[in-house]
């Protein structure tokens, strides 16, 4: 596990109020999750990383992909997806997977839900997705088109979506 520096980092019960958490798992790419960090505080929507992470969160690239907007990102990062699914209400718990049957605009999002996705490379564990397939989720692609869409775009389609059904709760 690489160190992360703390003045980041919030706690889980600082961000019980945000209208959407955007769940990383094992991210990476720095500039995804600097976009995704964007998006959280563009939002107001807070960050979860799940460790182990491919970068340190003040890498450069990851700074750069954020550029200034750090201090409006409430990120809480978790030490495993272990540790991560014990805080997580299940019933609150939206898993993004290519081959998921159910679609992404078919889910009644309520705020406080979390959007779960996985690493780049892999996605998340077979054995979670297979543990609840009633709260795993998809975003349409043409077939043999391409393995998946990349994540920071995926959450950005996947929140926006969330978001809009929560009629864009605090944005203008």
């Amino acid at each position: 596990m690489t160190s992360q520096p703390q003045e980041r980092l919030t706690d889980w019960e600082a961000v019980t109020a945000a209208p959407l958490h955007l769940v990383l798992v094992e991210p990476r790419i720095p500039p995804n999750t600097g976009n995704v960090s964007r998006l959280c505080a563009a939002t107001g929507c807070a960050l979860h990383l799940v460790e182990p992470l491919g970068f340190s969160i003040d890498d450069r690239a990851l700074k750069r992909a954020g550029l200034d907007y750090w201090d409006h990102v409430r990120l809480v990062l978790h030490a495993s997806l272990e540790d991560f699914l014990a805080l997580a209400p299940r019933e609150r718990l939206w898993l993004f997977a290519p081959r998921a049957s159910q679609r992404y605009d078919r889910v009644p999002y309520r705020r406080g839900d979390m959007l779960v996705f996985g690493t780049e490379v892999t996605g998340l564990p077979q054995t979670l997705l297979d543990a609840m397939p009633d709260r795993t989720v998809r975003i349409p692609m043409r077939p043999q088109s391409v393995r998946s869409i990349n994540l920071s775009t995926s959450v950005g389609i996947a929140a926006f979506e969330a978001l809009r059904v929560l009629n864009f709760p605090e944005m203008e």
